[in-house]
Order: C-alpha cells, then structure tokens, then sequence
C-alpha cells in the first residue's frame, strides 16, 4: 500500500514537473500561432483578391520593430467608423480577410489591420510586451489620419485579439469611442488551466482558487478580466455558445466584471457560434448587432456630401 501511494505521488510529481518545463519553455509557441501547421507564413491572399481598395501601411513600434498592416478603405467618399482589427492567435490577417470583407460591407466602415510581430510581414517576436506595443502604434498611426473621421475608431478583437483590445481602449480612453469583444478569454493564466488540467491548482486568473504557484512563470498573462474593470468607452460582448476552445463563461465573466464600473456594456450570446464562426452562424442577427451598438455610440455625422454607398462586391471570391 505504502509502495502505491509512493508511486502515485512520484507519478503526480512527475506530471507537474513535466508541465512546469513545458510551460516554461514552449509557453511562446502555445499561445502564438503565427504559422498554422502545413500552410506557409506568407499571405495566402492580398485583399485586392477580394477587391477591396488597400494600402500596405509600415509602422515603427515603440521599441523599434517594423510592423506591417493593411487599411482597408470602404469607398473614396466614405466617412463611416474605422475599425481598428485584431485577430486571433493563429495565423496571419489574410485569413481574416472575408470575415473583414463582410464587416466592411455590413458596417459602412473602413478596416485596419494589423500584423503583430512575428506574424505575416512583420518583423520580430510575439510577447505580450511586444504587441501591446504594436497595438499602440497602430492606433497613433489611425489618429494621425486626415481621410478618417478620428471620433470614430472603434477596437474589434476576437479571443486573443480581445486581449490586445481591452489593454488598448484602457490605456487610449481618449482615442478610442468603443470597445468590440468575441469569444475573449478571461486571461491566459483561466485557459493555462483549461488546456493543462492538472496544473489548475497552480496556475489561474484573479478569479480562480488555488495557491497559483506557476503563475510567476507565465510572461504573457493577458489578463481580460482585471482589464476589462477599467476600460471606459462602451463594450460589446459577442459570445459563440459553442465555442469549443475558450469556455462561453469566459465572455460572460467578462462582462460581469466590466458592467461593475462601467454601465455603457452590452452582452449578445449566439447559441450556434463556436470559437472561429461566430460571425458566419450569428448570421444577420450578428452584424445587426454590431450595427445597432455602432450606431448608439459613435453616430454619423451627417453631411449634404457624405455618402456610404457600398463600393464592396457582394460575390467576391
């Protein structure tokens, strides 16, 4: 019995051990995807495929590296909101680019996107230090443009790009109008737990139990949910019932915390939407919505000359 019990502690210590040096060392690659397996890390397509008016746009971020984006224009004449995109954690924004197609076509809106470092074109390493700083020279680079209406910048950012999101309309209240949120986490520390069941005890968010051990260990925390308490602007939460990587609770967290100290917050659940589709099973009723929280909070300025007409094809391919 004596030998048993000696096993089975050796044998759990061993787990944890093997967890902590994973953890430790491959924590990188985990939560950053730049290059999806078998696919090159080049773009699969640019957005002129889909005939969207483009221009590649190269930024400095603050620690020097080079950053390449894409602004991605609604039509000539249009002074609709600009979207400032930021992806999830794999893959590259060419990926993205039909979803963006659709969002440009729904919300009269013109679409920034950016690649984080280490990802598509851009130069450097992924860290949580090092697209925080990313994010941040994308939106100066938004404020300084004169063919944008600069009241009107709105963050979308899906799962990890929630994260990047959050951290930017909090540290930018004045620069940012509103807040977009789907299927975010409420901290890489939650889903450290989710992903290495046995290390839940040892690692967690502000809201988990435990002695969190492990969580001196985790270089980019990402945490949503202490964020999220002090963002200003409006929020919308956007949540995919099904999603099978980031548990619904998380976006449900999220908004709990955030309706706390800020009453401009709005939560939409999709029953059918999982972690990546959301926005193709919400179907009308997801654009509707992200129309509907636009127009409340970062209203047109009407002019006798500004015009929105869609220039976007419905039948790009």
């Amino acid at each position: 019995m004596v030998g048993w019990l000696k096993a089975l502690v050796y044998g759990a210590g061993g787990m944890a051990v093997v967890g902590l040096a994973a953890l430790v060392a491959l924590q990188e690659r985990l939560v950053y995807v730049p290059v999806l397996p078998g696919l090159p890390r080049a773009y699969p397509i640019k957005p002129s495929r889909l005939r969207l008016i483009y221009e590649d746009v190269w930024l400095r971020a603050a620690d020097g590296v080079r950053l390449h984006s894409w602004f991605l224009r609604h039509s000539p004449t249009c002074r609709g909101p600009t979207i400032l995109f930021f992806q999830e954690n794999a893959g590259n924004i060419a990926h993205r680019l039909e979803c963006v197609r659709l969002m440009m076509q729904r919300l009269q809106c013109n679409v920034f996107m950016l690649s984080y470092r280490g990802y598509g074109e851009s130069e450097g390493y992924p860290s949580q230090s090092g697209i925080t700083k990313d994010a941040q020279a994308a939106l100066d680079h938004l404020v300084q443009r004169k063919d944008i209406d600069t009241s009107r910048i709105v963050i979308f950012g899906r799962s990890l790009g929630g994260a990047v999101g959050a951290v930017l309309a909090k540290n930018n209240p004045d620069k940012v109008s509103a807040l977009i949120l789907e299927n975010t986490f409420t901290s890489i520390l939650d889903m450290a737990g989710i992903m290495l069941p046995f290390l839940r005890w040892f690692i967690g968010g502000s809201s988990a139990k435990g002695p969190k051990l492990l969580n001196c260990v985790v270089r980019s925390p990402w945490s949503t949910l202490d964020v999220v308490a002090e963002v200003k602007q409006p929020i919308l939460f956007l949540s995919g019932l099904q999603d099978e990587l980031v548990p619904p609770s998380h976006m449900r967290m999220l908004y709990d915390k955030a309706v706390e100290h800020n009453r401009n917050c709005r939560f939409v659940d999709f029953p059918s939407g999982m972690h990546m589709d959301t926005w193709i099973s919400g179907g009308d009723r997801y654009w509707r919505t992200i129309e509907l929280f636009l127009d409340q909070y970062t209203p047109e300025v009407q002019s006798s000359d500004a015009s929105c007409t869609s220039e976007i094809a419905d039948d790009a391919a």
